[in-house]
């Protein structure tokens, strides 16, 4: 099924972003090349081709978790802009 510039407009409003003419236009050739390669990747057998989730099944892609010294809190606010009572201060941006 392709993908024509009005489904592309629906994910834009969808994601509340904005685009070009331009972009949209090629947005719509990206998503149908997706498409198109998924498609490719659908014909072939892959019957005798076991799930993965690595290319190296023993890879550890995650690393021990070990309790470290952290920053004390001089160390933390060292590079701050501002401060105060020992903790970070930024511009409020909830409210008024």
């Amino acid at each position: 099924m392709p993908v024509d510039l009005q489904e592309v407009e629906r994910i834009a409003g969808l994601a509340k972003l904005e685009f070009s003419e331009a972009e949209k236009a090629r947005f719509v050739q990206q998503f149908n090349d997706i498409l198109s390669y998924i498609e490719k990747i659908s014909e072939l057998d892959l019957t005798a081709v076991e799930p993965t989730t690595h290319i190296f099944p023993d890879a550890e892609v995650t690393r021990p978790d070990v309790a470290q010294p952290g920053l004390s809190q001089q160390q933390a606010l060292s590079n701050a802009p501002v401060s105060k009572k020992g903790l970070f201060s930024v511009p409020k941006v909830i409210g008024g």
